[in-house]
């Protein structure tokens, strides 16, 4: 029986997939040291969506963050996932090799590549990008369910990618959408066209098979599953590293990971968690739905978020719906970051308005246009394009090419004297936001009283307590709810 390894995705994906980016880097460090001991074979931090939600939301440096933790983690590669600089805009090329360039000098060891198409010269253009700054490369094969996503598709694509002389591939599966079933079928294709190269299996819980697809593919000769920490783990999140770890030993498999020492990582996230009023991954019962409308598991909480923002929060299952209808016109874009996105944001506004196109984000132009990708421009649902293409803005976009400044042209627009670093977030942010993240001061340690009358009342109601009384020097309270 073989060695089963574990890439952890719980302060990457597993945070994206259910607290909506919200995590702090106070909130990492204390558990940090203890995740470098446990013998993961990489630990995920970062993607570019990253960077702008630190600075603009938590007012955090995200270079800071990727310092500190690289200093605790002396001993674990740190993985970033690498599609583009800024996932939602097209932007110079100049900006994504110093994006890279910086990552790998604050101490970045990894890139995980997507593209958006799985497009071979998409992936070629990015590796050779990624090598020259100095960390491994290493592609996302996504996986997505379409009359084109067939087994021919996937052992060319498998060809292709193993082409490109990689350390691993990751068969990733971002909407949690592969099956059993799909599994036993998928996996010997991928493994038997890879030659040789070591296979990642990433799938997410969306669907409450993501456990059951990690085994199922344990068991086909995969050694090297993603995996997060509970309460980061189940839910839209990935499959739990102790449940995945417990039945891979349960067949007869090693596990490359001292689980113990990552008790106490669960339990302080699930402080945190109850502290914050953050929600816990739990294991969801199976929704057929999530192959109609295929939105990945780091992006549900996002358009929950988005909806509740309007106060339409109750809309979020008329919006998932909506999503099936725009991929499909979309012409069956794979469900990951950016098309994803793309899609969520148009059904979102197509639910919020009460009318679907009449009102479009400029992303959705430029995809009708072909600036996200040729072939989704060309199989779109033509009505649809027709509506979408049918407005002055969308003439105005229609004439507009993507600039390719060098990074020297594009400090002029900048204020003088910004670190490679702050230009990046600059580029990202206003400069109100950078200010402002820069004006909050270095990163702060995480103590879970920001908040303390909070904390008290979710505290009381947790434990269903009817009298407080409280006494300290100078003062006595009592507080006595009504009898139960």
């Amino acid at each position: 029986m073989s060695e089963i390894h574990f890439v952890d995705t719980t302060l990457r994906d597993g945070q994206m997939s259910l607290w909506a980016t919200r995590m702090r880097t106070g909130m990492m460090l204390p558990i940090a040291e203890r995740m470098d001991r446990a013998g993961f074979d990489a630990i995920e931090l970062m993607s570019s969506i990253f960077l702008k939600k630190c600075a603009r939301d938590l007012k955090e440096d995200p270079f800071e963050r990727l310092r500190l933790v690289a200093e605790k983690t002396p001993n674990t590669p740190l993985r970033m996932t690498s599609g583009r600089f800024n996932a939602f805009e097209v932007t110079p090329y100049s900006l994504y090799q110093l994006y890279l360039e910086r990552m790998r000098a604050n101490g970045m060891s990894q890139a995980r590549i997507s593209d958006e198409w799985n497009e071979f010269e998409g992936w070629r253009q990015k590796v050779k990008t990624v090598r020259d700054a100095g960390l491994e490369p290493i592609i996302n094969l996504i996986y997505s369910v379409s009359p084109k996503h067939t087994d021919a598709y996937y052992a060319e694509r498998a060809r292709q990618a193993a082409s490109l002389d990689l350390p691993r591939i990751c068969l990733k599966d971002p909407g949690g959408l592969i099956t059993p079933d799909r599994v036993r079928t998928l996996v010997p294709l991928v493994l038997e066209n890879v030659n040789g190269t070591p296979v990642e299996f990433h799938t997410h819980c969306t669907t409450g098979l993501g456990p059951l697809c990690s085994l199922e593919a344990i068991k086909l000769g995969i050694t090297i599953v993603n995996t997060a920490i509970p309460p980061l783990a189940n839910g839209s999140s990935n499959p739990s590293l102790f449940n995945v770890a417990a039945n891979a030993r349960a067949l007869g498999h090693t596990t490359a990971v001292d689980e113990e020492s990552l008790r106490e990582v669960s339990e302080h996230f699930t402080r945190i968690a109850e502290q914050e009023d953050l929600p816990l991954g739990r294991p969801v019962e199976y929704d057929h739905g999530q192959y109609l409308h295929q939105v990945p598991g780091g992006m549900m909480s996002n358009l929950r978020h988005q909806l509740e923002k309007v106060g339409l929060g109750h809309k979020f299952h008329e919006a998932l719906e909506e999503c099936g209808r725009v991929r499909e016109e979309f012409a069956y874009p794979i469900m990951v970051t950016p098309l994803s996105q793309f899609v969520g944001s148009q059904a979102a506004i197509n639910v919020i308005v009460g009318e679907r196109y009449t009102q479009v984000t400029d992303q959705t132009i430029l995809y009708a246009l072909g600036l996200w990708g040729e072939e989704g421009s060309r199989l779109m649902d033509p009505d649809v394009k027709d509506k979408i293409l049918a407005r002055p803005r969308a003439r105005e976009l229609a004439r507009w090419q993507p600039p390719q400044p060098s990074i020297a042209e594009i400090r002029k627009s900048f204020e003088a004297g910004l670190s490679d670093d702050d230009l990046l977030l600059r580029w990202l942010v206003t400069k109100d936001e950078f200010n402002a993240m820069r004006d909050a001061g270095p990163v702060t340690p995480y103590t879970g009283n920001g908040q303390p009358v909070l904390g008290l009342l979710r505290n009381l109601r947790r434990h269903k307590a009817n009298h407080v009384y409280i006494r300290k020097p100078g003062l006595k309270l009592s507080l006595q709810g009504p009898a139960s």
